[in-house]
């Protein structure tokens, strides 16, 4: 009865050796993930700020400043994965990282709503922006790829965390989506309130987010 005993607990104990080392695996790809998105992110802020400046864009400056609440997204996930293998302070991370990224989008919806509502009663007409055109449709390429590597690392460590960071990732697709419209439309016909009506079209996705991240809630899908 005990000759089994010991190779069973070897068995378990090399079973659960391999479980760790995968772990460290997919999380060292997660912490290799988030640097490429606080790189590109960076780099997609300054371009959608500075572009959004010169041109006059609600929509384009949300968005710019939309990539660098990415970057602290980013930040915070290499925060929490830099834990991951201490359960307690991983599920401490997990909340905090949720909620200091749903306060800066609570704060970027509050801002672009109250410059798109100016824009419009100033009736400010924004001027054309081939950078900011160029730069959602690189976003529209780039965004859904890095948000499906995200999805895998997220689900294969049970991270909330790395969920919410590539649903968030999804949404800038979303957003790259309508600064695109609200580009072209005042580019090919001169429609200048398209630019703010595309920045308070981005205003609820951005406060869901925000309101989310505050009460720590995710999806996993």
């Amino acid at each position: 009865m005990h000759s089994w005993m010991p190779k069973s607990v070897a068995c378990y104990a090399v079973a659960m050796s391999e479980m760790t080392i995968a772990r460290r695996a997919v999380a060292h790809r997660g912490r290799r993930l988030e640097y490429f998105t606080i790189a590109w992110n960076t780099l997609e802020g300054l371009i959608g700020v500075g572009a959004g400046l010169l041109a006059g864009s609600i929509s384009l400056v949300g968005f710019g400043m939309d990539s660098f609440i990415e970057v602290t997204s980013g930040a915070t996930l290499l925060w929490r994965m830099s834990v991951d293998e201490d359960i307690e302070r991983r599920e401490r991370n997990e909340k905090l990282s949720l909620r200091i990224v749903g306060v800066c989008f609570i704060v970027l919806a509050t801002y672009i709503a109250y410059e798109a509502i100016s824009d419009l009663i100033r009736k400010t007409a924004p001027a054309h922006s081939i950078p900011g055109i160029v730069l959602a449709c690189v976003s529209l390429v780039v965004m859904p790829i890095l948000s499906r590597a995200k999805k895998k690392v997220g689900n294969a460590l049970g991270s909330a965390a790395m969920n919410a960071d590539a649903r968030q990732t999804d949404f800038c697709v979303y957003l790259s989506a309508i600064l695109l419209v609200g580009l072209l439309l005042n580019a090919a016909f001169g429609w200048w309130w398209a630019d703010p009506i595309a920045a308070l079209i981005m205003v609820p996705i951005i406060a869901k987010e925000g309101i989310d991240g505050l009460k720590a809630r995710h999806c996993c899908a």
